[in-house]
């Protein structure tokens, strides 16, 4: 939420009081021109598509689930893990390779990072795309991720993900998982 905020200019003011609870208060700029149209949901069958094999890390359950619904509606076969720990069992367990690896930057117990560093030693051929609710100029700002870096920005379409995917996939954009990536 602090990521989106923060994108669109806006401010947020916390007050915590022992005992009494926590307000959160979000400025956003005043936007005086009319909103855009929103354009035409795309149908599924419209989007790129694939039948790669897709390790899935993501920390929070709603947004892991999503995000394999879609990739699943794409033809991916989906391996979902909760954190770090659970996707390394799953490349161990897992017999065939994994084409691709989409993981949260900032998650408990392991990083993005660090997941997308120890399954690409063992699996040089697995490509790497990280996703955040934080822009991925602050991410890289923050010296998260370098500039280099496949990302993906939450919240995003299903056009988003299926075409960022494909774009992975097919190695016309970084994210090896071989490139410098800084520490947290």
């Amino acid at each position: 939420m602090y990521g989106i905020v923060k994108q669109s200019g806006g401010y947020i003011w916390v007050y915590s009081e022992h005992g009494q609870g926590t307000t959160f208060k979000i400025y956003l700029p005043r936007v005086v021109a009319p909103a855009d149209s929103v354009p035409p949901v795309t149908h599924w069958s419209s989007l790129p598509q694939g039948k790669e094999t897709v390790l899935l890390v993501e920390d929070e359950p709603e947004v892991r689930w999503l995000v394999r619904d879609m990739l699943q509606h794409l033809g991916y076969t989906v391996l979902e893990a909760r954190h770090g720990i659970e996707a390394q069992v799953l490349s161990i367990q897992h017999a065939g390779p994994i084409h691709l690896l989409i993981t949260d930057v900032v998650m408990p117990q392991m990083s993005g990072r660090e997941i997308a560093e120890q399954l690409t030693s063992e699996h040089p051929e697995t490509k790497v795309l990280y996703m955040s609710g934080y822009t991925d100029d602050a991410v890289v700002r923050h010296g998260v991720l370098a500039a280099e870096i496949a990302f993906l920005q939450k919240p995003f379409t299903p056009e988003a993900l299926a075409r960022k995917v494909r774009e992975v996939l097919d190695g016309q954009t970084s994210g090896s998982g071989r490139r410098e990536v800084r520490g947290h």
